[in-house]
């Protein structure tokens, strides 16, 4: 079984893409590996090999609109899974054997992420209930002493991380999913031009399949939280937050009551 990859470019580092190309051509898995330049210029890629597809688009697409270009591609040519991936990842090529194995074998998994750590070895808790506007806006601008036990809950931390679990909100940075899934719940909404489009995605791939944390697979992910140090940044991720909860309901949200209660009582 094959998979497709795509990785959406933005001045992106050429050594550090020529990394994640190596090990991703090293697998046997591989069929296509798209790769959408939203930089301003045209870049050299520093490997070549027919199933590497690169598009330049001239422009800033933003995270989604540059995957679903691959996603739609996987769909047209009917390649059965999709990854959905960062440049700034590091991983052995059979782990995406390991999970496409995992898949194939429970037909009910609508998509799948690794464990995923900083390159330092501390865990990164990218596994999250369905947020709620404290929890998104909360953790963004009051104090950690604050929020601590709330960030707890809405990270999942008394899970432990040490086994798999089926959970709502899911990071896009290594993010195997079906490909007929993806079409069932819709691919990523391009009203999200940076932050939260993930959530979005994996909520709706959510009522259609299971998203697991596969935690038998450990990433190494540069986690950089640009918005963090960036004014411009830090007002779309904010504009992308209310984008969020205008969509789903800011107060009221049955669905994500109703989820997030099964997520939590396992």
């Amino acid at each position: 079984m094959k998979v497709n990859a795509s990785i959406v470019l933005y001045h992106t580092p050429v050594a550090e893409l020529n990394n994640v190309l190596s090990v991703l051509l090293s697998s046997d898995v591989i069929n296509r590996i798209y790769l959408i330049d939203n930089s301003e210029g045209p870049l050299r890629l520093p490997v070549e090999d027919s199933r590497v597809e690169y598009r330049f688009s001239g422009k800033n697409l933003g995270f989604g609109r540059g995957h679903n270009i691959a996603i739609r591609e996987s769909i047209r040519t009917g390649v059965p899974f999709h990854l959905i991936m960062n440049s700034d990842v590091m991983f052995h090529a059979e782990h995406i054997g390991e999970m496409l194995q995992y898949m194939e074998a429970h037909a009910d998994v609508a998509c799948m992420m690794p464990n995923v750590q900083f390159p330092t070895g501390k865990p990164q808790r990218l596994c999250k209930l369905l947020p709620t506007p404290m929890d998104l806006l909360g953790r963004r601008f009051l104090p950690e002493a604050w929020i601590r036990k709330r960030n707890a809950r809405y990270e999942l931390v008394h899970t432990g991380y040490d086994h798999i679990m089926n959970v709502p909100a899911l990071s896009g940075c290594f993010l195997l999913c079906r490909t007929d899934a993806l079409q069932e719940a819709g691919l990523f909404d391009e009203r999200f031009f940076l932050y939260c489009e993930d959530i979005d995605l994996t909520r709706r791939m959510h009522r259609v399949g299971k998203t697991l944390f596969y935690p038998g697979i450990t990433i190494s992910h540069d986690f950089r939280r640009s918005s963090y140090r960036n004014l411009r940044l830090m007002w779309t991720h904010i504009r992308s937050a209310c984008l969020y909860f205008d969509k789903y309901g800011w107060i009221s949200d049955e669905e994500r009551d109703k989820v997030n209660e099964e997520c939590i009582n396992g």
